[in-house]
């Protein structure tokens, strides 16, 4: 019998059709902004939506032109997001693709003031990636920002004020991912291979205390970030202090509330759970559209943001055969509270 849902929420709204897998929204003082891991096929990789339906590159045509090379321009962007000082930040992850190497100077995080619709500053990540890396997602807590590395296991903590950056964590077994599974089977790519997406979601507690992070394919770990923030901390005795924290499933993405509740997608199951401070953990929704909820998005009004990008459909995660279902929605439910003024506005 499947375990999957069949009876639709009506508490989910659809709230925007895309003719391409998308894994990203962010919604920064009314305006909305897209990403596309152009896992289905290549093409603009951020726009803006606007009212009218129009989807424009940004923060122009030429960081989204079709070559590829970091001198301008987005190799591969995994994350876009708004954050707590009212800029956009996009995570460039150097790989064309997950497997792929490194492009030398590209993996970045671009920092996009919206008012001039220009970027503000590029961080070269160069000191703290190797050459299997694959950026993946980005959380901010004060002058720090962390960031996930889903190819080589292992996290990169960047001074924003110095813009030098640290690799922790590296290869440490709590950010090494294990088999994917979605919709009750294993992802595989062209080849046939298992996918393993290492270090992939991450969230920093309303205080600023704790990071929580996990592989793809679970479970959820944490370290206080006072471990990760000091330089001067050995990788020895960082390892030592970590600490499991929840067994999860397989994930596409997670998002933190005020009040400490992580949000987090099952991906096996096409459901989204909460994982309360206090270990409790219930689920928030279960529906047959949810299929891959990828990296979620929490307003300020407290509306849960949800692509269901379907990726494991994409032909590089279902052995190489592409059966993504057209249009790929994004969908909204309302919840209990907003987002922690440390994570964005």
């Amino acid at each position: 019998m499947s375990m999957l849902p069949s009876q639709q929420d009506p508490r989910l709204a659809a709230v925007l059709r895309e003719d391409r897998v998308c894994t990203g929204v962010t919604t920064l003082r009314g305006r909305i902004f897209l990403s596309y891991p152009s896992a289905d096929r290549p093409g603009v990789q951020v726009v803006e939506v606007f009212p009218d339906g129009r989807r424009d590159p940004y923060p122009d045509e030429a960081w989204n032109r079709a070559e590829r090379a970091p001198d301008g321009a987005f190799v591969h962007v995994n994350g876009v997001r708004a954050g707590p000082d009212g800029c956009l930040w996009i995570v460039d992850s150097g790989a064309p693709q997950l497997g792929d190497r490194q492009v030398p100077g590209g993996a970045r995080l671009i920092a996009v003031d919206p008012d001039a619709d220009r970027v503000e500053r590029v961080y070269d990540l160069a000191e703290a990636v190797h050459p299997t890396s694959c950026l993946d997602d980005v959380r901010f807590n004060g002058p720090t920002a962390y960031l996930s590395d889903a190819g080589a296991p292992g996290l990169i903590v960047l001074d924003l004020d110095s813009g030098r950056s640290r690799r922790v964590l590296d290869g440490h077994p709590s950010t090494v991912g294990g088999p994917l599974v979605a919709d009750g089977r294993v992802v595989r790519d062209a080849s046939g291979a298992e996918v393993r997406l290492h270090l992939d979601q991450l969230e920093v507690s309303p205080d600023g205390r704790w990071l929580y992070y996990q592989p793809a394919s679970g479970g959820m770990s944490r370290i206080a970030t006072r471990w990760l923030d000091d330089p001067s901390v050995s990788t020895d005795e960082a390892a030592g202090r970590v600490e499991p924290w929840r067994d999860t499933p397989s994930t596409g993405g997670t998002a933190i509330d005020a009040d400490g509740t992580i949000y987090l997608s099952d991906v096996e199951r096409r459901r989204v759970l909460a994982l309360a401070p206090d270990g409790g953990v219930r689920t928030v929704i279960e529906d047959p559209r949810l299929v891959w909820v990828d990296a979620m998005w929490l307003d300020a009004d407290a509306q849960l943001w949800m692509p269901a990008a379907q990726l494991h459909l994409s032909a590089g995660l279902n052995g190489g055969h592409p059966a993504v279902e057209y249009p790929v929605w994004i969908y909204r439910m309302a919840v209990a509270a907003g987002p922690p003024s440390r994570d964005h506005a």
